[in-house]
């Protein structure tokens, strides 16, 4: 095997999970239950479609994928799977994050970029002026998992205001857990506060400020920001070391990652309906509060000239989907979204 993608062509297997998409209905979210694949331009079938004239196995070429690091393990593994029908095929995977991916991607860089939330107005902006126009996939569903240390007995779930008082626009002063309390904190110990998450380059910090902080920040008339007084990390392993390394710590990081961990706790969050568990079933359900969807785009042009490209984008929306997802952590679309996927893409 080539050593062609990042540190996850070792770690992958150690997060994976025996989870299995329970999203068949249930659902009050329409991006779980059926995949959002949108394009930014019109792409004619035989271009983008799947090249029946070719051997899978006869293809070569290079391809490189940069973006989320959330998403970044579902893209190695699917090298991984391709490598054995496309031994030709070179797939490069790195996850500085899904913001820094985007601006390789709209600077022409790479050929797929991994996104832990949909492209930005702006994002998609800068890509059409410098003529990049790109397909949007959704690949699977994650929640972000909301921590402490497991030796942290003082607290089991937290509120949206709990958590914009410990780590949101208002909160550079705050100390303690308890100082949160004058904030929007709601009966939070009194106890040492450590917090350790990520930064502005990441996708899993964009979803948790717009789906935690903004409400809340735009009721006080404030930012949607997180405080600027917390030493942010791109490396999910840092964020998870840190938290393990204080007893009454605080971070966020990707389900997958924080439910494979050791030494920490997963706390319970109340979006306002009550304390609710971050698991497979209830992220699917979008029961749990914090969660998301997770996305590759493709580079159209790109696309139409690389036979090798197009291969590994097929085999990504059929074996990928249905095998690497819930193989790394991450909770599978319905086989209805599955199909809508592969027919966006196809079309």
């Amino acid at each position: 095997m080539t050593d062609r993608t990042s540190k996850w062509r070792l770690l992958w297997p150690f997060l994976a999970l025996s989870l299995v998409a329970v999203a068949c209905g249930g659902t009050d979210s329409a991006d779980t239950d059926a995949a959002e694949t949108s394009s930014s331009a019109d792409v004619a079938s035989g271009d983008v479609a799947n090249d029946s004239s070719a051997e899978t196995s006869d293809v070569e070429g290079q391809i490189f994928i940069s973006g989320s690091s959330t998403v970044e393990p579902v893209s190695v593994r699917v090298a991984e799977l391709f490598e054995d029908v496309a031994p030709d095929v070179f797939v490069d995977v790195e996850g500085p994050g899904t913001g820094d991916g985007f601006k390789k991607f709209c600077a022409g860089e790479t050929d797929i970029s991994n996104a832990s939330r949909e492209i930005k107005a702006s994002e998609a902006e800068e890509c059409a002026a410098a003529g990049i126009e790109f397909t949007e996939i959704l690949v699977g569903i994650d929640g972000i998992g909301i921590m402490t240390s497991d030796r942290n007995s003082a607290i089991d779930c937290v509120t949206f205001g709990d958590l914009y008082g410990l780590v949101g626009p208002e909160s550079d002063d705050v100390e303690s857990w308890a100082d949160a309390n004058a904030i929007t904190g709601t009966d939070l110990p009194d106890a040492p506060l450590d917090i350790f998450g990520p930064g502005e380059e990441s996708g899993t910090y964009d979803s948790f400020v717009e789906i935690v902080i903004e409400d809340l920040a735009e009721e006080r008339g404030q930012e949607a920001a997180t405080r600027s007084t917390y030493s942010p990390s791109a490396d999910d392993n840092v964020i998870l070391s840190g938290i393990q390394s204080s007893d009454t710590s605080i971070g966020w990081v990707g389900f997958a990652f924080a439910d494979n961990a050791t030494g920490v706790k997963l706390l319970d969050v109340d979006g306002g309906d009550g304390c609710v568990s971050a698991t497979a079933d209830t992220i699917a359900s979008n029961d749990y509060p914090i969660s998301r969807n997770l996305y590759i785009y493709v580079n159209e042009t790109n696309a139409v000239d690389s036979p090798a490209l197009r291969a590994f984008i097929d085999f990504y929306v059929t074996t990928g989907l249905d095998e690497a997802v819930s193989e790394v952590g991450y909770v599978e679309l319905t086989d209805a979204a599955k199909a809508e996927v592969i027919a966006a893409w196809q079309s």
